[in-house]
């Protein structure tokens, strides 16, 4: 029984309970495109059917982690077979435990708006907004966004966080951001910013089609 319901995995050499954090990274992967694909259908279809259908898998789906055992989440799961010949990437059960938990209150926020009342509204678009947030800094940037709020209500040390950022240590040389580098980042911005006030008139100009028939008349 205890090793049906159970949070995270013994592992030699860690003295806590660890989860594979390229897992974790592949199915946030999934849910951030499941619950982009349904946004788009709202804004350019009002379509809300996708939306809901993805609130619904996204609460089971959390609840099963936090209150079963991560092994058993559908999309871990499945970000397992995608990632398993990758070397596991081991991380603190504890705080992934917490963030999980902000996860299974988002989504419980939007179940209970979008399939018990059936409305939506700010308060909506705003949990949408985080869960996207929340989702797209794990997938891309490795980045547990919920797990630094886990010092803010325990004392225990954070312990085995994805990409050692846990621990004090000095950048190697090819981690380091020189002088020449921040200014082409900030001239890129500029050149962004410009590119937009320039060409904003022409970029919003439908394009015709090459092949068009009618096109080919109207320019003889």
């Amino acid at each position: 029984m205890n090793k049906i319901f159970n949070f995270g995995e013994e592992v030699e050499g860690y003295n806590i309970p660890v989860l594979n954090e390229r897992e974790i990274r592949a199915a946030a992967g999934i849910l951030f495109l499941a619950t982009f694909i349904s946004l788009m259908f709202i804004l350019f279809k009002e379509n809300f059917v996708p939306i809901k259908y993805v609130i619904t898998f996204f609460l089971a789906d959390f609840m099963i982690r936090i209150f079963i055992n991560p092994k058993f989440s559908p999309t871990l799961i499945f970000a397992r077979l995608i990632v398993g010949n990758q070397t596991p990437e081991y991380v603190g059960a504890p705080q992934k435990k917490f963030a999980w938990i902000i996860g299974v209150v988002l989504s419980a926020t939007m179940f209970y708006f979008f399939i018990i009342l059936n409305a939506y509204g700010p308060i909506t678009g705003i949990v949408c907004l985080i869960c996207l947030v929340f989702l797209f800094f794990e997938s891309v940037f490795g980045i547990c966004l919920g797990c630094m709020f886990y010092p803010l209500f325990f004392k225990d040390k954070v312990k085995y966080c994805s990409g050692e950022v846990c621990e004090v240590k000095n950048k190697q040389e090819i981690q380091k951001t020189s002088v020449s580098q921040v200014i082409i980042l900030i001239a890129f911005v500029a050149f962004i910013f410009l590119t937009f006030y320039l060409l904003n008139n022409r970029f919003n100009e439908k394009p015709y089609d090459m092949f068009s028939l009618n096109q080919t008349e109207q320019t003889k």
